[in-house]
């Protein structure tokens, strides 16, 4: 048998399968090009290239188009132990590569199967119920009969040949009903071509050799037993038992074998006719469909975990064999098999590949099949899925078939192979691919937007730009029966003040004079390109609430012949998504035009904040940052006025009027009822003032130098800021610097509550709650002054974060935390943060409202804002950082032909004290199908809205029930989709949306994170500050903090960034340097074994046992390498609105633990489960509901 041929290609969607009645199995080998050997990078189940004409993913070809598209909208991975009739063995010639052969329509059916088989293209258009599903479904009895001994498995094993062929039915990834006989209908669709079945060159570059030619096999008898009863369900709530993943673990790269392999790249392959290779019942199965967007399927019945093929597999037509009944260790048992080493995935091919094999790598034996296409981990063979409901103990001797001979049986412990399941690095590299090169207009409406992680320009046609509104659908149901059905959440992440970058322009300022902006008489919606302008211009239709308003006259003008304004298109606010009106004095506080905002200072200066070198920082800092307060006009002076406060049990305030020699202070003890000592010359401007500021700053640490009070007070200290901003008549910012539990005598005292005996229980919730209501209702009156408050906190011990935090959180502002600061470890960390803090472009005393069209409208919100009712959001500040998330319900029945449509309008004051109105709009599509919602979802947005909505439940809420309810939602979203959008398919098979294939592995993530499921050494205040600082996130932020970006830092040459690799430690190679990037922080870990020249290179050193641990920032070499590293950090900090902290993490190191933590594919310490594992149990939520 020729192994060097390509792997099947299914009939185009439409038409019958050849020969469906005794389906065929189509031919597959192994044979690959040596350019494309594996490498330790993202899922490789993907090749290299694609034929012109195709993309990756979702984006539509430019020639190619569908045959009859029945799913174009998965990607079929099978784990289930699907069976059916014996398979015919059929070539499917087809030469992926081939430029003509692109062809637009089904091709000739030919049931002789003497016509080749065309791949469909990879983007088609979906065509709902339009699958041919005739006939009658047979019942399919299970049979049981004795267990085999374990000889008679291995032996059966040993011989066993590997059946493939086209999947069949309506759709991708469709897996005969179990049966012995064949099925009774004979019409089915072809299926689509598989999905994950391209990689990207390799990062190692290792010369790769096809596998050698292989006989096929006698067809064995197959035996059937009894499922044990020993099974284990996976806890919603919690990881199943499981030892923990070493770092050495054997499955941490290529497996061993004689033969390097690489993976599939397209060449035809091909199976002899026989028997099907019978699956054993706890090996699950994946299988592939197109590269449609569409199916992804999957595991069974989360069973064990073991090595899955990633490429194209097809379900077992025949009864499986049930291995014996034994003890073993419990399901979804991750750890290594014993005595297996094998090298790091990133170690030279070449050499991981010419390992003795151990006992789950077997080199390829003449009298096996080796008909699959090898994996990166080296499994080929096709292992097969186990009974459904089926999910018992591991068996020793269960070998990995068709790829070389049986050895004798050895305890090993079967593991999914994670190269073969959906790759997050590979969804971001296609996008990246896909949808980079072109500006991303936002003129058509309901079109999904590139990935956040995706560089793209954006051109404004109508539409606000992602920058500013990212939703979780871009088309949404048409009625909340289906939306309720879909479980869909239908969100939108808004960003009002988002920062653009350079080469877009900022949304443009409208000023209608003394007129103010033009508006519907009746919703007050702003004017927008949804407006429908009739009777010649003179008056107007709204598209939100379809009232008619008169159009004033100085705004009158001319239709052309289309209908629309000839001045369309010179207007902002009828040709673009974003937009600012000039507010009249009618938007303003009292009918007066709002004063420039003020920033205050409040500097704790108890023993703790003097000693740990915050105070002088802070001092020493704000002498030079003070020239960089936020201003509209570079070229100007800020208005921006300051003011300076003191503190620890009583406050200090500070006269720095120009006119003075030297600052006075003004001493208030009284801090029951506060009060502020002195007007004039408590806020100033900085200019005027200068050397007097200078003089406190300077004075400020020698005064405090030597004292001896620990005691500080809180609430006092807001109380005094927002007292100085209604006495001055203007809203403004207070910066707080503070260091510890304020358990001094005064209003808002608090008492150390910490209790860790309350983590995990009912109780735990109260750990959330504030103390008391005394800061709820201080930030009500903060908001109505436009008082926003930044926490800066510097704790050595618990500090109650969750009520300290509520003030901040309730005003638009922020916390950050600086857990046991010490100044020449952190001093660059909070510095940084505060520059971006002071000088980033912000609004004061914002007033937010989400108008939406008739039949949706806006329910819920979260972020960092006050509601005194159920429409407005109210910011006392409002950052360029800062988002709202809202989500949205139906009211009404909404209608295909014209959308959904909503406007977020902002009335905000910018820092120059310019009172105006920020709109952006949003227009969706509505469906009638839930298959055009799920091809229009968005992942990383849904991510961001359920671990919002999560963190927030967890203050009325126990933890469990939480992670409880986002695992059964999810499940809901993918046993809607399997039910109504999938084509038919054995159970065993999970199936996933094209666009949400990364769900269950994102929101694995989010169930891990410190705040679902804390380690032991995670203290309440770390939780409540991570929940916090979540609830305002973008989802560009959020992304990266679930699923951290891990480069590997192998070659830095050029522009570009090495190609990132998944989060798991069975990607890191001894020999290699890794940057992680997490949001809050990064890590450089260093393999024991890196090469000399790239430590020289990086640290200046050759030796590993001299690389510093404690360096917080990197040597300035002058070698090129050197110098990109220092940019790509330099870039990353600059991406996000956190300063991130370098840490340097040696191999074995003891702070390679937290480094571990983050690696968010593999368990966690705290008993997160594995993204392998968590994938089998959600497959086995899906199954239970779908029951």
């Amino acid at each position: 048998m020729n192994v060097n041929q390509q792997p099947p290609m299914a009939s185009p969607y439409g038409q019958p399968q050849p020969g469906y009645g005794q389906p065929s199995y189509a031919p597959l080998g192994g044979g690959y090009p040596g350019p494309y050997g594996p490498y330790s990078g993202p899922a490789t189940a993907y090749q290299p290239g694609a034929p012109q004409g195709y993309s990756t993913y979702a984006s539509f070809p430019s020639k190619a188009v569908a045959a009859n598209p029945v799913s174009d909208l998965s990607s079929p991975l099978d784990l289930g132990s699907a069976r059916g009739p014996p398979p015919v063995s059929t070539n499917h010639a087809y030469s992926q590569y081939a430029q003509g052969d692109i062809q637009n329509g089904p091709p000739p059916m030919d049931h002789s199967m003497a016509q080749p088989a065309h791949r469909p293209p990879v983007s088609q258009p979906y065509s709902h119920g339009a699958m041919n599903l005739s006939g009658p479904h047979p019942s399919y009895p299970q049979q049981y009969r004795a267990q085999p001994s374990m000889q008679q498995m291995t032996n059966q094993m040993s011989g066993m040949q590997v059946g493939s062929g086209p999947l069949t039915s309506a759709g991708p990834g469709y897996a005969p009903p179990p049966s012995s006989k064949p099925p009774i209908s004979a019409a089915y669709s072809a299926a689509a071509p598989p999905s994950y079945t391209q990689a990207p060159p390799p990062v190692s570059g290792a010369p790769s050799q096809p596998p050698p030619p292989s006989e096929p096999a006698a067809p064995q008898p197959y035996y059937d037993g009894p499922p044990p009863s020993q099974q284990q369900p996976f806890p919603s709530s919690a990881p199943p038992p499981s030892q923990p993943f070493p770092s050495s673990s054997p499955y941490s790269g290529p497996p061993p074998s004689s033969q390097p392999w690489a993976p599939a790249v397209s060449r035809q392959q091909s199976f002899p006719p026989g028997p099907p290779y019978p699956c054993s019942a706890n090996l699950p199965k994946l299988c592939s469909s197109s590269s449609l967007p569409g199916l992804v399927l999957w595991p069974p019945s989360l069973l064990p975990t073991w090595p899955f093929p990633t490429y194209l597999c097809t379900p077992c037509p025949v009864p499986c064999p049930q291995p014996p009944s034994q003890p073993g260790p419990p399901p979804f048992h991750s750890g290594p098999p014993p005595q297996c080493p094998m090298p790091p995935p990133s170690m030279s091919q070449q050499q991981a590949n010419h390992l003795p094999p151990g006992p789950m790598q077997q080199p390829p034996q003449p009298g096996m099949q080796g008909g699959y296409p090898p994996q990166q981990n080296g499994a080929f063979g096709q292992p097969r899925g186990p009974q459904p409901g089926y999910a018992g103990p591991q068996y020793p001797g269960q070998q990995n078939y068709g790829a070389g001979p049986a050895p004798t049986p050895a305890p090993t412990q079967k593991r999914l192979d994670p190269d073969s399941i959906p790759s997050p690095i590979q969804v971001i590299e296609d996008d990246r691919a896909n949808k980079s090169s072109e500006p991303f207009t936002t003129g058509v409406k309901g079109q999904t937007p590139p990935l956040v992680t995706t560089n793209f320009q954006v051109k404004d046609q109508g539409n606000a730009s992602p920058r500013f509104i990212r939703c979780t659908a871009y088309n949404i149901p048409c009625t909340a029966d289906m939306a309720k059905q879909s479980q869909v959440p239908l969100a939108a992440v808004i960003k009002p003040l988002a920062m653009l970058p350079p080469d877009e322009t900022r949304p443009y300022i409208v000023d209608h004079g003394e007129a103010g902006p033009i508006r519907c008489n009746r919703c007050k919606a702003y004017m927008c390109p949804y407006m429908q302008f009739i009777e010649g211009g003179r008056r107007f239709q709204c598209g939100f609430c379809s009232c008619v308003t008169d159009v004033p006259p100085h705004y009158f003008q001319h239709l052309d012949h289309t209908g629309k304004r000839v001045d369309c298109c010179d207007r902002p606010e009828l040709s673009l998504g974003s937009y600012e009106f000039v507010a009249t004095v009618d938007y303003c506080k009292n009918n007066k035009l709002p004063q420039p905002p003020s920033f205050i200072f409040f500097i704790d200066v108890s023993y703790n904040a003097v000693k740990s070198g915050m105070v002088n920082i802070v001092c020493q800092e704000l002498k030079t940052l003070l020239d960089y307060l936020p201003r509209e006009n570079p070229e100007a002076d800020s208005v921006v006025r300051v003011g300076f406060v003191t503190y620890n049990k009583v406050l200090h305030f500070y006269n720095v009027k120009s006119s003075l020699a030297q600052p006075q202070m003004m001493v208030v003890s009284d801090v029951s009822d506060m009060f502020l000592p002195l007007l004039d010359g408590f806020l100033v401007d900085v200019n005027d003032s200068r050397m007097v500021i200078e003089s406190l700053l300077d004075q400020i640490p020698e005064m405090f130098a030597d004292t001896r009070e620990t005691e500080t007070v809180f609430g006092p200290v807001i109380q005094a800021g927002l007292e100085a901003l209604k006495a001055a008549d203007c809203a403004g910012k207070l910066f707080l610097f503070h260091s510890s539990l304020p358990i001094a005598e005064a209003p808002g005292k608090l008492k150390n509550r910490e209790d860790k005996k309350l983590v995990g229980t009912d109780k735990e919730k109260s750990l959330f709650q504030p103390q008391s209501g005394f800061y709820s209702n201080l930030s009500k009156e903060c908001v109505a002054q436009g008082c926003c408050v930044d926490l800066f906190l510097f704790p050595n011990q618990y500090v109650d974060v969750p009520t300290l935090g509520v003030v901040p959180v309730s005003t638009g502002g922020s916390v950050y935390k600086y857990t046991y600061f010490q100044a020449e470890m952190d001093r660059e960390r909070f510095l940084n943060d505060l520059r971006r803090d002071v000088q980033k472009p912000m609004g004061f005393d914002a007033v937010m409202r989400v108008r939406t069209s008739t039949g949706i409208r806006a329910t819920d919100f979260f972020g960092s804002f006050f509601m005194s009712n159920t429409t407005d959001v109210e910011l006392a500040g409002l950052d360029c950082d800062k988002t709202v998330t809202v989500e949205f319900r139906h009211d009404d029945k909404l209608s295909e032909d014209t959308g959904a449509l909503m406007q977020c309008a902002v009335l905000y004051t910018s820092c120059s004290g310019q009172r105006r109105l920020r709109v952006h709009n949003m227009a969706v599509n509505c469906c009638s199908q839930l298959a055009d919602l799920y091809r229009n979802c968005e992942t990383d947005t849904i991510i961001n809205f359920f671990s919002k909505y999560a963190y927030r439940s967890l203050l009325n809420t126990p933890t469990k029930t939480v992670r409880d309810t986002l695992v059964n939602q999810c499940a809901q979203i993918l046993a809607c989709y399997r039910k109504n959008c999938a084509s038919p398919s054995s159970a065993g098979q999970l199936i996933l949306p094209e666009c949400m294939k990364l769900l269950p592995v994102y929101l694995n993530c989010v169930l891990k994170s410190d705040v679902l499921q804390p380690g032991a050494d995670v203290s309440v205040d770390d939780r409540a500050y991570l929940r916090q600082l979540l609830s305002c996130m973008d989802v560009s932020e959020s992304h990266v903090f679930f699923y951290p970006r891990l480069l590997p830092l192998v070659k830095l040459d050029g522009g570009s960034l090495p190609m990132a690799v998944r989060n798991s430690e069975e990607r890191l190679s001894k020999g290699g340097v890794y940057l992680l990037e997490t949001g809050l922080y990064l890590f450089l870990w260093v393999g024991a074994n890196a090469q000399q020249e790239l430590l020289s290179n990086i640290f200046g050193t050759p030796t590993f046992s001299q690389i510093d641990p404690n360096m917080t920032s990197l040597p300035e070499l002058d070698n090129p390498f050197s110098q990109r590293l220092r940019e790509i950090i330099d870039s990353f900090r600059s991406q996000r609105s956190r300063y991130m902290k370098l840490m340097v993490v040696k191999q074995e190191d003891k702070a390679e633990l937290i480094f571990k933590h983050f690696l968010c594919e593999d368990k966690s310490a705290s008993g997160g489960a594995s993204y392998v594992d968590f994938l089998c149990h959600m497959h086995k939520e899906i199954r239970q509901l779908l029951s």
